[in-house]
């Protein structure tokens, strides 16, 4: 790629051309055999994803990040009188499933910095909510905001106090590691979604669940499959339809093969990023440990409020530089969870100023493993004299 070319948000072309020849004899071996559903392909890849984690950790694909966290609270009998605390700024997802099961969604606020769940708030919610007595305090949904790992050691200690149940919702961030530890081994449950433009993506949904427990992920097969026993018609549990389609498993394989160089080019043009925007008074994400590799699924920057986005969003626009904002409304503010947000905590929800703060301040900047050393740095030059323009 010529550093003149085109500048992408995400660049799904340009990995396809390395990797076409092995895409069509994967898909082609597919459509000879013609096992779409459960085909020998999504074993492997399940396999595969397993080993790359370490630690004894299983695999369970399933059709999509979204059904990934359903399966992982139905295992756990998640419903009616519980409460499952995740961020408020994220995507949808993650509070659409609670509702779905019946339980109760209770935000919790973010740290400026890492855009991931501030310990403190999630602390004195979880306090809020046992002092009330109406609900039960089950599940801590941290996620790995665009790649960069939540404190995983800090929210198993909760959840272990407490009772609770750590579930990971890693779908921005497959490929990340703390302390040496990759991802999926850290907590309870791990979802991950294989949306096309993920550090590891498909060209459909899909989506898989890591655990350590062999036992979870027994149970994690079933529910995928309509509950299912031993044979397709023994049906032992209420269970959804949620298996990986073969076709998508075989894209997957196909590009794993350039996964950790990914990564590894990932690493490098965030690394330049950040070493050029460190003196621009930008706000750029950043680890609370030095042992967290983010895995940088999307490069994000704070700016000073809504009005600058915006006129830096244009000006870089009008250069020819695709910008994105994630998210532009924090979760509690959406219409769909704005009454269980206010009926959660009796008393009254406590505000959640930093995750209001961030969705009038983000913007995500081009990130994908193919962008050259000229682009990034031409994208933080026009970044740079927008903001003081």
């Amino acid at each position: 790629m010529t550093d003149s070319a085109r500048i992408a948000l995400f660049d799904i072309q340009a990995q396809q051309a390395l990797i076409r020849a092995d895409l069509d004899r994967r898909i082609a071996a597919v459509l000879d055999h013609g096992r779409y559903i459960n085909g020998p392909e999504v074993e492997e890849l399940e396999g595969r994803l397993a080993a790359f984690c370490g630690q004894g950790v299983h695999c369970v694909g399933v059709s999509s990040g979204t059904d990934a966290l359903q399966i992982a609270m139905m295992a756990e009998g998640i419903g009616p009188g519980d409460a499952v605390f995740l961020p408020a700024f994220t995507y949808t997802a993650t509070a659409e499933v609670p509702l779905v099961l019946g339980a109760t969604p209770v935000f919790v606020d973010v740290e400026e910095t890492s855009f991931n769940l501030d310990l403190a708030d999630l602390e004195r919610r979880v306090a809020l909510i046992r002092a009330e007595g109406r609900l039960r305090p089950r599940v801590v949904v941290g996620v790995d905001l665009f790649g960069l790992p939540a404190d995983w050691p800090a929210i198993l200690d909760i959840c272990r106090r407490e009772g609770m149940f750590a579930l990971d919702d890693a779908a921005q961030a497959f490929g990340a590691a703390l302390d040496g530890v990759r991802l999926g081994a850290w907590a309870d449950a791990t979802a991950l979604s294989f949306y096309p433009t993920k550090t590891l993506g498909c060209y459909g949904d899909g989506g898989a669940l890591l655990t350590r427990s062999a036992e979870r992920a027994e149970l994690y097969r079933s529910l995928r499959t309509h509950g299912e026993g031993t044979t397709r018609y023994e049906v032992l549990r209420t269970g959804m339809n949620g298996r990986l389609d073969t076709i998508q498993a075989a894209v997957l394989l196909a590009k794993l093969r350039l996964f950790e160089d990914e990564l590894a080019a990932r690493g490098r043009i965030g690394a330049l990023y950040d070493s050029l925007l460190k003196e621009s008074g930008i706000g750029v994400q950043a680890a609370r440990s030095a042992g967290a590799v983010n895995a940088r699924g999307l490069y994000t920057v704070r700016l000073r409020d809504r009005a600058e986005r915006d006129r830096v969003a244009a000006a870089l626009k009008a250069q020819g530089i695709p910008t994105g904002i994630y998210y532009p409304r924090p979760l509690h503010r959406q219409p769909a969870y704005a009454e269980a947000h206010r009926t959660a905590i009796a008393g009254g929800a406590p505000p959640l100023p930093v995750s209001e703060a961030l969705a009038e301040r983000v913007l995500s900047l081009p990130m994908h493993p193919y962008l050259s050393t000229a682009q990034v740095e031409r994208i933080c030059a026009m970044l740079i004299a927008a903001t003081r323009g």
